[in-house]
């Protein structure tokens, strides 16, 4: 039996070989089957034609960088893409930016940290595949979310949002009504706990508050609880 067919297959796009290595041995030793890429513009016909469980993005690359790859590949390929960046300044842009990314991680990576979230991904995109029971259309006032197509309007105008936006905002109308606090909210959306440093639920908040038509000085669509988190209103 051919034990690599059995493994989650994992891509990694990054152009430091020794790194690259180093990182797929260390997958690959906890279960993982990884390929790498060196080169950016090899990328995206390797991520579409291999369709990987996971796919390990670094932001800068020789050839195409790491955001135009993602915004690319995105409307194609499905499964959990995880960045790399080498600067923390870079992931305000990561989360801002209209490219589909599903996580974060500033390099160089703790190796423990990475796999924890490569496994956190994983299990959030499995119970994303599984989730058929759960109720899939909300409609609050002029607002509709339809979690299987993965489309929101307001006014019946559609709205683009990004992954991580889609998901808090269906964390949220899961919740409608009940205050959900930064830690409850970051655990269900990125499958581990809030480090209390991270700006990921701020930051998509406000996003997903001017997307939605929200963004006055007192917010009535989702609503800053002081002290306790935030909540989707179910008018």
């Amino acid at each position: 039996m051919n034990t690599e067919n059995t493994k989650p297959y994992i891509l990694l796009v990054e152009d430091d070989l020794e790194l690259a290595k180093l990182t797929a041995n260390y997958l690959d030793k906890n279960g993982f089957h990884v390929e790498t890429v060196s080169n950016g513009s090899d990328a995206v016909e390797v991520i579409l034609r291999t369709q990987p469980a996971l796919l390990i993005l670094d932001l800068m690359l020789p050839g195409k960088d790491g955001m135009d790859i993602c915004k690319e590949v995105r409307n194609q390929f499905s499964a959990p893409i995880l960045m790399l960046t080498a600067k923390s300044d870079d992931i305000d842009q990561i989360l801002g930016l209209e490219i589909g990314a599903d996580d974060y991680l500033c390099k160089p990576a703790e190796p423990r940290l990475l796999l924890a979230r490569v496994k956190a991904l994983l299990r959030r995109n499995d119970r994303s595949q599984q989730d058929s029971n759960n109720q899939q259309l909300f409609r609050f006032g002029n607002l509709s979310i339809d979690k299987r197509r993965r489309s929101v309007k307001v006014d019946q105008n559609d709205v683009d949002l990004n992954t991580q936006e889609f998901e808090l905002l269906c964390c949220l109308a899961d919740n409608a009504g009940h205050v959900l606090s930064r830690d409850d909210i970051f655990q269900q959306v990125r499958g581990f706990e809030y480090d209390g440093v991270s700006r990921f639920v701020d930051i998509t908040i406000s996003h997903l508050r001017n997307k939605l038509n929200d963004n006055g000085s007192k917010p009535q669509r989702i609503k800053t609880v002081f002290g306790k988190g935030y909540m989707l209103n179910d008018l």
